[in-house]
């Protein structure tokens, strides 16, 4: 069967099951969720039929990592086919039993570079598409960002067109932030259009906490925030992170493990060791700059042209009381939710986007938001891999 009959046969049936895929800048795990989508485009209705937390394997996780910082053309090539072979064993995975019209897999990024004066932006996600097409069978979207950098934006944040799907409010104006490794926040004023949305990064979300709580503790993450809530954080420290150049830029911004990865975990050790801080300070210190460059940058770039209603939460940062409660201390009297409480999985909700995205992209509809990304206009994101195609 023809690609272009496939894309109509999808586009004719009265709701499409999606699979979508993601695995994010901590690289620890494939997040996966199959969603039931009826409609297309902004009106669509979507349900959440299952999500799905499929683990790397022990040792992925540190040569992804190496790769980003010293990683060979060899290393590369490699691993783009076994985190493929991965992220199709969790479509697979989350889909047991149902007939899946379509997956959207974003991949793991391996670097990003936006766009700046000088200099062409670009981006590396790897999990071949065509990997998961041909182990699942069925028409797989991958390599999203790649086409709105194309067009002049900084191929990050790419969920708000998601987010207006899933939460957008006739009188109430929210910001849905994602707290993952890094932090992003996407703004949806009350009532307005997709062109009305704006979203950026606002920097470090849990990378450095991770990487700091792996060095001194041998743990991949602060469960619940537990290591923070026994330490004090130190706010001479605190305020030279804070002043950040990236945390304190204006938007369009978007940023990575480039950033906030090994080398500026390091440097804030080192900072922190000159101090002396025992490790419980640093992981609580480092939990606060999460929270106060959310903060800072609301206070900058938000809260002068929007009255929020709320902010709602998604991403393992959602799961920190400690950076929780800060947020809701620093935020008040502005209520601070979880997209779970709203019927969104908070640890799916990225995956769901990619569903989203994935879908409308079969559908033929452009779904970056230049409002986010600052490209000169909108574009159809994703590059189409077709499944198994019948003769």
């Amino acid at each position: 069967m023809q690609l272009a009959r496939v894309l109509e046969a999808i586009a004719a049936k009265p709701a499409r099951s999606v699979v979508g895929l993601i695995s994010g800048t901590s690289a620890d795990s494939i997040d996966a969720a199959l969603v039931r989508i009826t409609g297309q485009g902004p009106e669509a209705r979507v349900e959440v039929q299952a999500t799905h937390a499929h683990p790397y394997p022990p040792g992925l996780q540190e040569r992804l990592h190496a790769l980003t910082e010293s990683g060979s053309v060899r290393d590369v090539c490699e691993l783009n086919v076994t985190v493929g072979e991965l992220f199709a064993a969790a479509a697979l995975a989350v889909s047991r039993g149902v007939v899946v019209d379509l997956i959207g897999s974003h991949g793991q990024t391996i670097y990003h570079i936006p766009p700046a004066a000088g200099h062409q932006g670009a981006t590396l996600q790897i999990g071949e598409p065509a990997v998961i097409a041909e182990r699942t069978g069925v028409l797989t979207v991958g390599h999203f960002r790649a086409r709105d950098m194309a067009a002049g934006g900084t191929g990050a944040p790419l969920v708000p067109y998601a987010d207006f799907v899933l939460f957008q409010h006739p009188t109430r104006t929210r910001v849905i932030q994602n707290i993952g490794g890094i932090a992003n926040a996407t703004v949806l004023p009350a009532g307005g259009d997709l062109e009305d949305v704006y979203a950026f990064d606002t920097g470090p979300g849990n990378m450095v906490v991770d990487a700091l709580m792996q060095a001194f503790f041998g743990r991949a993450y602060d469960r619940g925030g537990d290591v923070a809530a026994q330490g004090r954080v130190d706010e001479r420290l605190l305020s030279e992170l804070r002043a950040d150049e990236f945390i304190i830029a204006p938007p369009p911004k978007a940023t990575g493990r480039e950033r906030y990865g090994a080398a500026y975990a390091q440097d804030v050790l080192a900072r922190a060791t000159r101090r002396g801080l025992a490790a419980e300070d640093l992981i609580a210190t480092v939990t606060a700059l999460t929270a106060e460059a959310i903060v800072e940058n609301y206070r900058r770039f938000i809260f002068p042209r929007h009255d929020v209603h709320e902010v709602v939460v998604s991403g393992g940062g959602a799961r920190n009381a400690v950076m929780m409660n800060r947020l809701r201390a620093r935020l008040t009297p502005r209520p601070v939710r979880t997209t779970s409480e709203l019927g969104i999985d908070s640890d799916a909700k990225e995956a769901v986007a990619f569903a989203i995205l994935a879908h409308d992209a079969a559908m033929g509809l452009a779904t970056n938001v230049p409002g986010a990304t600052g490209a000169r206009h909108p574009v159809i994101l994703g590059a189409i891999v077709p499944g198994r195609m019948e003769a």
